[in-house]
Parts: structure tokens; sequence; C-alpha cells
């Protein structure tokens, strides 16, 4: 009875920090597309944290929108960027929007790449008063950073879902560390981040239904910077090389590897605390346990293919085996 009881606590909190999450003003009964496949731009200075591109809604169209993923200048010091997820919500997919906080919060599990593969965030973290950027995840281009470290994020899934819950989303709650981590005090986007999205709801070219899922500006050296020299576009499947921190994002240069996001249960989760430190402390996954391998038979030999010579060979080379076998059993 304690156990159902505490179970029905926890189902509640999870509902309440859905809603808690900034605004869920957009509920939408068609799922979301698959997120591209892109690169990071290079880093236009110190001081700029990356936000991931999302799909969003235009009610006025019926149809989704790409938001390119973009450099954002942090609004305060220990600011840390949560990105907004969709989520299902029994009727439709809704809206959960991102926000600045002091700890990375729940963003549905969805891998958004370049530290965000799903629990926290690997790209780097605050240390007396600076931001100590991951190489491993970041493309720091040209920009002389003093504050950053290396460390690689391994890739072992490629899934671009875009959601969770519902068909085919993302399967994953909150634990208790994130219910915590939405109700404390944090701030919405900042007005660069408002007029970037704005200003992808009007273009036409980052319509779902025209760009059909590889947008030509996936992400952008800065907000609203659309007609950058820096601007990359979505890459098409078959080029991907699953080697960067997102399931849907490349390398710059072909030496970062992606982190999936870890893929935990719907049963309420243990409580842990948020986590610090260039490692996010969160959603390490157990090495998967390899089958027994499968027996093989020997390669046959095979007329229309070896020709008559190499049947011939192998024919001689069996005699001389029965032949040996002969003399040591004398």
């Amino acid at each position: 009875m304690k156990n159902i009881l505490r179970g029905t606590i926890f189902s509640a909190a999870v509902a309440l920090a859905f809603g808690a999450q900034a605004d869920v003003s957009v509920s939408v009964s068609i799922a979301p597309p698959a997120l591209p496949i892109y690169v990071q731009p290079p880093m236009p200075g110190d001081g700029y944290m990356w936000t991931p591109g999302y799909w969003g809604w235009n009610d006025a169209d019926r149809d989704y929108f790409w938001v390119p993923g973009t450099w954002v200048s942090a609004p305060y010091v220990g600011a840390l960027w949560t990105p907004g997820y969709w989520g299902w919500g029994g009727d439709g997919y809704a809206w959960h929007g991102g926000y600045w906080g002091s700890h990375i919060g729940f963003y549905g599990g969805v891998n958004y790449g370049f530290g965000y593969g799903g629990v926290g965030y690997q790209g780097g973290y605050w240390n007396n008063g600076a931001f100590r950027y991951n190489r491993g995840a970041n493309n720091l281009g040209s920009v002389h950073i003093n504050n950053v470290y290396n460390t690689r994020i391994v890739n072992t899934t490629t899934s671009r879902i875009s959601y969770n819950g519902g068909r085919g989303g993302v399967r994953m709650q909150p634990t208790r560390g994130e219910l915590s981590i939405a109700n404390m005090p944090h701030s919405e986007q900042t007005a660069p981040q408002r007029e970037h999205e704005q200003a992808s709801r009007t273009n036409q070219d980052l319509r779902a239904s025209v760009n059909h899922g590889f947008p030509r500006v996936a992400a952008t050296p800065e907000p609203g910077a659309f007609n950058s020299p820096g601007v990359v576009a979505a890459r098409p499947q078959q080029n991907e090389r699953g080697d960067h921190s997102h399931g849907v994002a490349m390398p710059p240069h072909g030496q970062q590897e992606m982190r999936p996001g870890p893929q935990r249960q719907d049963t309420p989760p243990q409580f842990r605390e948020p986590q610090h430190g260039p490692q996010g402390g969160q959603g390490m996954q157990a090495p998967q346990q390899r089958g027994p391998q499968e027996m093989r038979p020997a390669p046959q030999a095979n007329p229309q293919r070896d020709g008559p010579q190499r049947q011939e060979n192998r024919q001689e080379n069996r005699q001389e085996n029965r032949n040996a076998d002969e003399r040591h059993d004398k």
C-alpha cells in the first residue's frame, strides 16, 4: 500500500513538473519530425552557450518549422540552458519550453547533441565565474579560450527522435532530482532567442512541409543570422557518420563522437541530486553484454566461383592430410 501511495505521489509530481517547465501553451495531435543532421558552426566568442535546434509549431500554417541551433550569450554567470521538448500529454504533443537556470533540468530524454545527450549536459560547466568548455562537444573554431578541457563523448546510437512519449517517442521520465530542478528559480528565453524563434516561424524555407526535414538553415553562429557565412545546412542521413554529440548532429572536423540519451525506464527511478563537473554526473549507462557467438560452418567449395584448378588443389590438400594421418597412426 505504501509503495502504491509513493508511486502515486511521484506520478503527480511528474505531472506538476511537466507543467512547471516554462509554458505548455501548444498541443498538437501530430508528432514532430525527426531531428535533422547538421554540424555545429564555430563558436563566435567566449561566453557563448550552445542552444540546440528544435521543431516549433505554427498554428496558423498548421505546420512544424525548424528553429536552428545557435550560439547565445549567457544571460548571467552560472546560467545553464535546459532545452525545450515535445511530450505526449494523452491527447496530443505538448511543447515544454526551455529555460535558463543554475542546473540542467529534464528535457524529455531527447538527444539534441553537442553535449545534450538526453540527460544533463556534457558540453561544459561553470567554475569560479568562468565557463569551462568541453572541446569534445563544442566546435570552438579559432576562438582563443583558456578554460577548455577535452572529454570525448562516445556514440552508441543514432536516435533522431524529437519527442517524449506517445507512439515511437523517447521512453523516459524525470528523476526526483530533475523534478526538484523544475521547481527552482529559472528564466525563459532571452530577447535574442525569442527573436530567433520568431524569425524562424516566418521563414518559409524552415517549414517542415517545404524542407521535408532537411532545412537549409539548420544552425547559425548567432541568433537570427540566417544569411551569415557561418550558416550550416542539414545533411542527408546516408552521410551520417555518427561521430559527434548528437544522433542528429555531425562533427565539425570528424574528431568528436556523439553521446546518446541514456534510456531510462518508465518506472520511478531512484532520487539523484543534481551533479556538476565535466562529466555531468548523470545518465551513465552500464556496458551492454554480448550474447554467445554464433557458430558458423566452414566455407564450402563453389564450382562456379572457384573454378576447376582451385577445386583440384583442395582435393590434393585433403589427400595429403589423409596420408599424413595414416603415417602418424603407423
